[in-house]
């Protein structure tokens, strides 16, 4: 994370192809798809320790990082460093995470503190496992690669630790020609030995690309070897490590794509509708946009008895289509 000097919100829409088959099915008079917000961070490792907290601060509160990590040698560029190496870079800013997180639990171990001294059970557990995160925070080791227990989680949840967060690695590259350079495969080597996700942004050409016509551009870096753009791979990725799913509510009035969490429950996914849905969920009305496409209405859908009745228990399927039937307050 170089380069810049605050941060940089932006709110995307996620690219879903199945959204552009429901809007040419029902065309609507309104149009929403998914989107998640993409707050860039520049600078974290920086000297100056007062902007440095701010900026780790305002990490407190995101999903999920994206760090980007440069993986192409040109000296014509800017860097921080008068070398190239991924594997250096990703320890530099775990080694900012982690120090930010010892501050973190030792502040939660002296407000426990009192309550220990006094024998609360509940204060000494969550003390002794904020006190294990940290000793092992302390050796360089990110929460996220400790393998924590369910209840070592639960302890540590309130600190909301930012290397607890899961990661997507994104891998510079300045063409296509670095796609598979060696400091490309030392990154996905880290990505694979922490279970993380990595994609690979060539950003010179995608520049350009973004500049062609948006329905020619799917040639265009089709010949590069890319089936997507990268904000379209980045957010599958970001979705799939934070464990999202899409479902949708579809109508003459409105085609709109909503996100829950994968296991959801069917009230859950409601709330997401409105929070009226949650509280006096009856039933979901649920087909599956594969379904849908493949008998061509909703209709035909529920004649070969594929649309049907979901109760409370019934977790939410990506792609789901749904219409919720609830009590309505007052």
């Amino acid at each position: 994370m170089y380069g810049g000097s605050e941060m940089n919100r932006v709110v995307v829409n996620v690219p879903d192809e199945r959204m552009d088959r429901l809007v040419e099915m029902y065309h609507p008079r309104k149009i929403v798809p998914a989107t998640l917000e993409v707050i860039d961070i520049p600078g974290i490792a920086a000297e100056d320790s007062t902007r440095r907290s701010r900026l780790l601060g305002n990490i407190k509160d995101v999903e999920a990082l994206l760090h980007v990590v440069r993986c192409f040698e040109d000296e014509g560029a800017p860097f921080g460093h008068s070398t190239i190496d991924p594997v250096r870079d990703v320890e530099t800013l775990d080694l900012e995470l982690v120090a930010a997180d010892s501050v973190t639990l030792e502040n939660k171990i002296n407000r426990l503190e009192k309550r220990v001294r006094s024998g609360d059970k509940d204060a000494v557990r969550e003390a002794r496992d904020c006190e294990k995160v940290r000793a092992t925070i302390q050796e360089g080791i990110p929460a996220r690669k400790q393998g924590l227990s369910p209840q070592e989680l639960a302890s540590i949840r309130e600190c909301n630790l930012v290397s607890l967060k899961p990661v997507v690695y994104i891998a510079n590259i300045k063409t296509m020609a670095d796609a598979g350079n060696r400091h490309v495969q030392a990154l996905r080597q880290v990505t694979m030995s922490e279970g993380a996700e990595m994609i690979t942004v060539c950003g010179k050409d995608e520049a350009d690309i973004s500049e062609i016509e948006p329905g020619e551009r799917a040639v265009f870096l089709k010949e590069l070897g890319m089936e997507q753009s990268s904000m379209e791979r980045l957010l599958r990725a970001a979705y799939h490590k934070l464990g999202l799913l899409s479902f949708f509510t579809v109508g003459e009035d409105e085609v709109r794509s909503w996100t829950c969490l994968q296991g959801d429950k069917a009230p859950v996914a409601a709330g997401k509708i409105h929070t009226d849905m949650e509280s006096g969920f009856i039933r979901m009305e649920v087909m599956s946009y594969t379904d849908l496409m493949e008998l061509g209405s909703e209709a035909a859908v529920a004649k070969a008895g594929k649309q049907r009745l979901e109760g409370r228990e019934y977790q939410v399927q990506d792609g789901d289509i749904v219409s919720v039937l609830f009590n309505k307050k007052g």
